[in-house]
């Protein structure tokens, strides 16, 4: 049996191969089995949603856990890999609701909540197939036959488990407090869901300055026009509910006579001083006041007295827009007009004066800083009363001003001003939750942006109304929803929290201990975020998800939280008992509290509706209901380390355990990285993993983000329908860090699978080649190593070094290195050094040591780069392994990821070897580059290179390999110099970039400094490495990074220089060299004939050659030379050749040759 031959390398059919054997053979089973005992590495999958495609960025995502989970594998270790889906949340109830044509305000009433969450349950799943089929396609090994799915009873019972936990450390609450709130999706946001990537963006907004009518001004308010207060918004929709306006208690403020630029009154403004040239054009500062005309472009004005911030506090001003009175509401409920306790000066340390006025308008129900000033100082917010009686902002959940229908009566009557409020009721207050810019469920961005908005219609109304200082457009930064890409609003909200501050410190200490990939987001974008952190907003008011599982009694006196389904069944009992439940639901449908099965779990539904109609009673005998929230989808996926095993694996290991790695994408540093984290640290006061690798964003070929409506996503189906698996995991592996944004570019993509994956199988299609025809097995004895000629013990020293690195890589999680050393072993040394050097070895004759020990080095290369690969390129070094292992038996595994990563032997690593090795490829690379400046072909020998020498060692290291060099190169003589002065002119350059963070200052005296250097002096930095000279300002010391060192071109030779290596190439081609050249052309192109014609590689030939004189020129000397080198017995000129083979020749000629195997 030979080794297996291809006709051309095929990735794609490779990957379908190699997919069929593993599908067959159980491959991935047969890793966890042949573990079965080992230490476990226990790996975490962040579950995604299958109701969306999956993407290009999710090949990265993927190809990335797999590829340390195939290492740890590889490495001896129990790696147990469990799908999940993530299937509550905004993503999926959005999707439905866009499905069904609906918004959340119809489930109850066009559809009930049993229908909805059904259609919840089947969208979620809507692209399982296209999930499983790019799971398997990419080479993903992970349990997706046992998924944990986050919408099963069992996980959501174990989330109440987690809930009740955290609950009896009293780290669950109730708080009405500012939330962020999006009107688009209809729920409360929490803050680590506001932040994630690209939720803040920047938005042009018109905002306005308005004025503040001072009631009781000071004597120096008083004297020029009307006196003002002057504060600054960005949202003015939000003006109608100012109650208060905060002063900085350290601000110095300005009183300053002028003239309102729209109306031309007089007015006296009172801002901070420091922001005054802000709001007044300082040119205007010397104009008399007196001297102005309405119309003027410069509006005089006068500073006139000068304030602390703590002597305006207590001032009071009139209603800037009132249309509504402020209330105040007591316990009972009872409202009463509390506008005597509004609208005066607050004091607040958070006021700023890096924009606006230095006074902030103050609206507590749309901002938490504005609600925390406000109550401290005991100022009322400004509600509307619905017909429930319940307080409520202006603006409604959907998003726009209360329609005064919608409002109680009284209040109505009491409190607002019927005429001025009127036309505005009902109006959205951001274009975006305005239905009329969603046509066919989709939203028409350029048609909001381009209508007109209420902040415009409120400006302007100020404008008309003499409350409007200036008006403009201004670019700032707003939140917008994670999910429906809408802005937010700042809500006052009932809501359930986790206080997590109250467990800040160990998080923060917790985080320090965690490997993060990269440090940089661990300290930084995750370790600012814990020193940051707020109290986590649990509640979310919707429909598909998990439900809180607390329960209160209509005083909110008792309250209790369940922990699992047998604990609420037996909670129901007890109700049945106080007459509260007429029978147990749980009970009638069978459910056998103890029992796991999942069967038994199938008998009932723990989501809404069912459990919102449970009603238990309280230790005092009264009747509870359940809180309506749902929980954050983020704490579903969060809890996974311990809803995945399920509450039957309750004090088990595996229960709550630790992951040793985890990664996902940067945009989960803050979700699933934080509830992970989060929750581990108040249920376990430990980490939930070790290590966590944040990969950055697939973009587009020039940098933008992919999408759909761009045109420039990548479909992962299709890219893997024409590169296959291992060309897409390669090139993403190794391009970048995983942490960086990658840039995706198909050429990328063509390159690696023809200069990474063709090299290797080129390599290895030689060596199937010669082998078959040998009939190398490998089963010989192997020739011991020192036995073995210096090529040979190089490449097994390099291939050792290799295997302890890449193994180092791994360790490290550091992939992209790993990738690119071994990409760089297989092109540069193994293919374009080691067998182009040794090529005639494998070539005829009898298996000699010499012979058998180039293909035992080739296959031990061979089969090393298939096991250290296969982590990155599953399918590919698949198909290598089984190749080289079908003939020669070497392991007992079938598969190469069941085959443990190979043992460095240190014993033949030779560092020695490996440098003037190195030295060789370095110098035979610097000539051949010069060959091609001056388009001289390798083929034409040359007389001579000279090496100048800096480090003896460097002499002595290519001494040794000076005849493999010259072969290599075709020159015939190098010789070594101490002296290159009056030879080769030598240029040096400052690096400004390392010199100027080490001198600064001192950077144009060293420029001038190295313009004076000398050859002599440049030849002693170069022998030097470090070398120092003084200056006017001090002693500069010089490394290797600080300088660069060219040579310039002598007459008749070039020169090269790289690092402390120079080369200098005679380019003057003699006759007789010039003969040699041609003999070496026939060569090539009797070779290629020979190749054209698919002659055997022993096969002997007889050539004529159409004679023309240079030919016969170089044959005249060389004719022996060039039948030994293609297996010609002789080779015959004639005067004409008709009929035979045409091949180009010097000169734009054509030369005409016959070739003719000889017969035995």
């Amino acid at each position: 049996m030979g080794f297996a031959e291809y006709k051309n390398l095929d990735l794609v059919e490779i990957n379908r191969s190699v997919l069929d054997k593993w599908k067959a053979e159980q491959c991935f089973e047969n890793t966890l089995k042949a573990r079965e005992g080992a230490k476990k590495f226990v790996f975490f999958e962040g579950p995604p949603s299958a109701n969306g495609m999956p993407g290009i960025h999710h090949v990265m995502a993927r190809a990335i856990k797999d590829a340390f989970c195939r290492f740890k594998t590889q490495s001896g270790y129990l790696v147990q890999r469990k799908a999940g889906w993530d299937t509550h949340g905004l993503p999926v109830e959005l999707g439905v609701e866009k499905m069904l044509g609906i918004t959340k305000e119809d489930i109850g009433k066009k559809i009930t909540v049993d229908e909805y969450n059904s259609a919840c349950r089947k969208e979620v799943m809507k692209y399982t197939k296209e999930w499983v089929s790019l799971t398997e396609r990419i080479g993903y090994w992970v349990d997706m036959e046992n998924p944990y799915i986050t919408y099963d009873n069992k996980y959501i019972e174990t989330l109440w488990y987690l809930l009740k936990d955290i609950y009896g450390k009293g780290l669950l609450y109730k708080g009405y407090t500012i939330q962020p709130y999006s009107p688009a999706a209809g729920t409360g946001l929490s803050s680590h869901e506001l932040n994630q990537p690209g939720c803040y963006r920047d938005v042009k907004d018109t905002t306005v300055v308005g004025q503040f009518k001072i009631k009781n001004p000071k004597a120096e308010m008083a004297q020029w026009g009307t006196p003002y207060f002057l504060a600054w918004t960005t949202t003015p929709w939000t003006l109608p509910s100012n109650v208060a306006l905060c002063v900085g208690p350290k601000i110095d403020y300005v009183a300053v006579q002028t003239y309102n630029a729209y109306t031309g009154e007089k007015m006296t403004a009172v801002l901070a001083k420091s922001l005054l040239y802000s709001h007044f054009n300082k040119k205007a500062e010397e104009i008399a006041l007196e001297d102005y005309k309405p119309g003027d472009k410069l509006v005089p004005f006068k500073v006139v007295a000068e304030y602390k911030g703590p002597e305006l506090v207590g001032m009071e001003y009139e209603q800037l827009i009132p249309w509504v009175k402020p209330v105040s509401v007591d316990e009972k409920g009872k409202w009463s007009d509390a506008s005597d306790k509004a609208f005066r000066i607050i004091p607040g340390d958070y006021v700023t004066t890096e924009d606006g006025t230095g006074i902030v308008h103050i609206a507590p129900t749309f901002g938490a800083d504005d609600a925390f000033v406000a109550k401290a100082a005991g100022i009322p917010s400004l509600f509307m009363i619905n017909k429930s009686g319940e307080t409520r902002p202006m603006v409604d959940l959907t998003g726009k001003f209360y329609m005064m229908e919608e409002l109680d009566e009284e209040f109505v009557k009491e409190c607002v001003d019927v005429e001025l409020y009127k036309e505005y009721e009902g109006k959205w207050v951001k274009n975006a939750y305005d239905p009329q810019f969603t046509v066919n469920k989709v939203f028409d961005e350029k048609a909001a942006a381009a209508a007109e908005t209420l902040d415009i219609q409120i400006c302007l109304m100020m404008k008309g109304a003499d409350k409007a200082f200036k008006i403009e457009k201004h670019t700032h930064n707003y939140p917008h929803c994670w999910r429906t890409d809408k802005p937010v609003l700042y809500y006052p909200l009932d809501s359930w929290f986790i206080r997590t501050t109250a467990v800040q410190d160990e998080l923060i200490a917790l985080n320090k201990t965690i490997n993060w990939k990269p440090e940089s987001t661990g300290t930084g974008r995750f370790g600012k975020w814990l020193e940051n952190l707020q109290d986590w907003n649990l509640s979310r008011s919707r429909y598909w998800g998990t439900p809180l599982p607390i329960w209160r009694t209509e005083d909110k006196k008792e309250e209790m939280c369940i922990g699992s389904a047998q604990e609420l069944y037996n909670e129901l009992e007890k109700s049945v008992a106080a007459g509260f439940m007429a029978s147990n639901p749980l009970k009638d449908k069978g459910f056998v509290p103890g029992d796991f099965s999942k069967e038994n779990y199938e008998k009932i539904d723990l989501h809404r509706p069912y459990v919102d109609g449970y009603i238990l009673v309280s230790p005092s005998g009264q009747p509870m209901k359940r809180e309506l929230d749902l929980i954050d989808v983020w704490f579903d996926s969060g809890a996974m380390p311990f809803a995945q095993e399920g509450l039957e694996n309750l004090g088990k290991e595996q229960f709550g355990q630790t992951a040793d790695f985890i990664a996902e994408g940067v945009d989960q540093t803050r979700g699933w990285f934080f509830t992970l984290h989060a929750i581990s640290t108040m249920v376990n006061k430990r980490v939930a993993y070790k290590t966590v690798l944040s990969n950055g964003l697939v973009l587009d070929k020039v940098g933008n983000k992919m999408s759909k409506r761009l045109g420039n996503a990548v479909d992962p189906f299709k890219a893997l329908d024409e590169y296959g698996a291992d060309s897409l995991r390669w090139y993403m592996l190794t391009n970048a860090q995983p942490w960086d944004n990658l840039k995706f570019d198909f050429a990328g993509v063509e390159e690696v699978k023809r200069k990474f994956f063709g090299t290797l199988y080129n390599t290895y299609s030689f060596f199937a080649l010669y082998a078959n025809v040998d009939g190398f097995d490998n089963k010989a004895p192997q020739v011991p190593v020192e036995n073995r000629p210096e090529i040979d013990r190089w490449i097994i020293s390099y291939l050792n070094t290799l295997v302890k690195e890449v193994k180092a890589c791994y360790e490290d999680y550091d992939v992209t290195t790993a990738g690119r050393k071994i990409q760089d072993f297989v092109c540069d040394h193994l293919s374009n050094w080691y067998v182009r050097l040794n090529r005639k070895r494998f070539w005829g004759g009898s298996m000699t040591e010499d012979k058998l020990a180039a293909y035992q080095t080739l296959y031990s290369c061979l089969e090393t780069v298939a096991v250290l690969a296969a982590p990155v390129a599953p399918f590919f070094m698949e198909r290598l392994f089984s190749d080289l292992n079908a003939v020669s038996g070497m392991h007992t595994e079938n598969s190469v990821h069941l085959v443990l990563m190979p043992e460095v032997e240190e014993k033949y690593i030779d560092k020695d070897l490996e440098e003037r090795m190195a030295l060789a490829q370095q110098s035979t690379s610097m000539v051949l580059a010069l060959r091609k400046k001056v388009n001289i072909k390798v083929r034409q020998p040359l007389a001579k290179i000279i090496i100048p020498v800096l480090d003896s060692r460097i002499q002595d290291q290519l001494e040794k390999v000076k005849d493999l060099v010259l072969n290599e190169i075709n020159v015939k003589e190098v010789e070594f110099i101490t002296n290159t002065e009056g030879l080769i002119t030598k240029k040096i350059k400052p690096n400004f970039k390392t010199l100027g963070k080490k001198y600064g200052k001192m950077m144009k005296d060293i420029a001038a400094a190295f313009a004076q250097f000398t050859q002599s002096d440049i030849s002693a930095i170069e022998a030097a490495g470090n070398y120092s000279f003084t200056l006017a300002g001090g002693e500069v010391v010089l490394d290797s990074a600080d300088y660069e060192i060219t040579s310039e071109d002598m007459p008749g030779w070039l020169v090269a220089s790289e690092g402390k290596l120079t080369v200098a190439m005679d380019i003057t081609i003699t006759d007789s060299l010039k003969k040699e050249g041609l003999a070496r052309e026939l060569i090539n192109r009797i070779q290629n004939l020979r190749k054209e014609k698919d002659f055997e590689i022993t096969d002997r030939i007889e050539v004529t050659v159409e004679k023309c004189d240079d030919v016969a020129d170089a044959l005249s000397e060389f004719e022996k030379y060039v039948c030994e080198q293609t297996l010609s017995e002789k080779i015959t000129l004639v005067e004409s050749l008709e009929g035979a083979d045409e091949v180009e020749w010097a000169d734009d000629r054509v030369l005409r040759i016959s070739i003719k195997v000889l017969s035995l």
